[in-house]
């Protein structure tokens, strides 16, 4: 295994901007959290979900959220027609005039350490799926808890012990989310120290390469 798939990490990436999008919107606005989650007919763990970026919430929830923002207009231009070629027979399909080309890139923001967000989330959703699938990581990762554990000296002891009831009950999404504490926890992680090196390194590519910008979209039209 050499790391997660491209495409997925770009996805992470866009729904790390989405989220903050949301929320400096929401804050933009004067809204609170209750406030805001009470009108889009979700609880405010979900809202802070959505607001993270996780990819746990439904696509429903997110468009709940952007409607009640106010940005649904930018909904209808991503499921309408507008850039698509017209309907044989019409005006639209025999106009010589090139379609709009549309381009975005997409990159992190090293001022706001998203680099080393979306490095250390991409880092433990690799090493969660190995967890998950290979019984003799997860058996690595409780064996080098247990050596940290039996230290007994350190500053990270408390988020140690929290990581003991995280690999026992498998409770992933404390370690995924955006909050201070689920960067702590990834901080002092097991799980990372015995992450594979090439898939490691693999992680590090990746994320090397959306540091530079990823344009999407169409293609300059021919001359």
């Amino acid at each position: 295994m050499n790391g997660p798939d491209y495409t997925v990490l770009l996805e992470r990436q866009l729904l790390l901007q989405l989220g903050d999008r949301l929320k400096r919107l929401r804050k933009a606005q004067g809204l609170g959290t209750v406030e805001l989650a009470k009108r889009a007919g979700i609880s405010r763990t979900t809202l802070s979900s959505v607001e993270s970026g996780d990819p746990g919430p439904a696509i429903g929830t997110y468009l709940r959220v952007m409607s009640v923002l106010g940005i649904s207009g930018e909904l209808a231009l991503l499921a309408g027609d507008a850039l698509q070629p017209g309907p044989p027979g019409t005006a639209a399909a025999r106009s010589k005039r090139a379609r709009p080309v549309v381009q975005v890139t997409v990159s992190t923001d090293d001022t706001r350490h998203q680099v080393q967000d979306l490095q250390s989330l991409a880092l433990h959703e690799e090493a969660i799926r190995l967890a998950r699938s290979e019984p003799e990581f997860l058996h690595q990762a409780q064996g080098t808890l247990d050596r940290w554990l039996a230290s007994g000296n350190s500053r990270s002891m408390g988020l140690w012990q929290e990581w003991r009831e995280i690999l026992r009950g498998a409770k992933w999404r404390k370690v995924l989310g955006r909050t201070r504490r689920a960067q702590e926890l990834r901080q002092a992680s097991p799980l990372t120290a015995v992450l594979p090196a090439q898939v490691r390194q693999g992680v590090l590519d990746q994320v090397g390469k959306l540091r530079k910008g990823v344009v999407l979209g169409d293609s300059e039209p021919n001359a």
